[in-house]
């Protein structure tokens, strides 16, 4: 059982599998519908040309697949001990693609070692009943289907403010389809986005607290130097929560979120050469302890004003 005050995604891991299990994370060189749709070429206003990458990828573009995979698997056997191991598609939206392309992709990939999960990261707008089949059909009693769900907030001003493509019920939808096929979910929010202070923040949670999802990941707004939001940020036209702000945040999400949600995340780590803002973060184990110490200082924990709570 962990001591911390909140589920962490290790700790679950720890009761899922026994032994060290770690995330295979692989670029398949998917774009984006605002980028490849023709919406925008610069996509969500937070987003960098990168995207979201794993730090053992290469950073000029996707290597071939199997190559990968192949150093992913060294690289968290060497350094971890990996025992487990999670294929993990990771960078921009990897549902992008008719359903037979995806099917040779996930295929292909989870014939390269012996995989206990496969995990798409994706958009509510790329989630359409025969993709929900799709992933679906790789469920089976002792290997799990995990779908990350991108939302970053509930506020529709707030998605089109952001340049997202989608609204809020469009995750909804999205959502309810992946459950009804009994997909494992996790929610991506975003905290601090242009516009929202607590009282904003606050909702999206409680909003996402009731669906109960299995996991959930807690950004802080970071906002990357090739990232269209920095150009705003530069002119003084948007201001970026503090480390200090966000342990705030989070603390105060953890007591509204269910007390089985996996914390799956609960701060950005954009490395400095590629932040614009905030200019100094803290470390994770720094941050998570001073999570712990506001949950501590109101005798609190994760689950503690969830609404089916006592």
């Amino acid at each position: 059982m962990s001591i911390l005050p909140y589920r962490s995604y290790s700790a679950y891991l720890k009761e899922r599998y026994g032994v060290p299990a770690y995330r295979v994370a692989v670029d398949a060189g998917f774009s984006c519908p605002n980028r490849a749709g023709g919406r925008s070429r610069e996509g969500c206003s937070y987003c960098e040309i990168s995207g979201a990458r794993a730090v053992y990828l290469d950073r000029t573009g996707p290597e071939d697949l199997r190559m990968q995979v192949a150093r992913g698997v060294e690289f968290l056997s060497k350094r971890y001990g990996a025992r487990v191991l999670l294929l993990y598609f990771q960078a921009y939206t990897n549902t992008l693609g008719s359903v037979e392309e995806l099917r040779r992709l996930y295929d292909g990939c989870l014939e390269m070692a012996p995989f206990r999960e496969l995990i798409v990261s994706t958009r509510p707008d790329e989630i359409d009943g025969p993709r929900a089949d799709l992933l679906a059909s790789y469920r089976g009693e002792d290997f799990d289907v995990w779908v990350e769900l991108g939302l970053q907030s509930v506020h529709d001003a707030t998605l089109k403010r952001i340049n997202r493509g989608h609204d809020s019920a469009a995750f909804f939808r999205a959502y309810e389809m992946l459950k009804e096929r009994g997909i494992k979910t996790a929610v991506h929010l975003i905290f601090g986005l242009p516009g929202e202070g607590r009282k904003e923040i606050m909702e999206s949670v409680r909003r996402v607290a009731v669906l109960r999802p299995e996991g959930i990941k807690l950004h802080n707004l970071h906002i990357p130097v090739s990232s269209p939001l920095y150009r705003e940020y530069l002119k003084g036209t948007l201001t970026v929560p503090s480390p200090a702000r966000h342990a705030e945040y989070v603390a105060e999400a953890l007591t509204l979120l269910p007390p089985e949600t996996v914390i799956m995340r609960i701060t950005c780590d954009t490395p400095s050469a590629r932040r614009g803002a905030p200019l100094w973060v803290p470390g994770k184990s720094a941050f998570s302890n001073e999570v712990v110490r506001l949950l501590g200082i109101k005798k609190e924990r994760q689950g503690d004003r969830f609404p089916a709570a006592g």
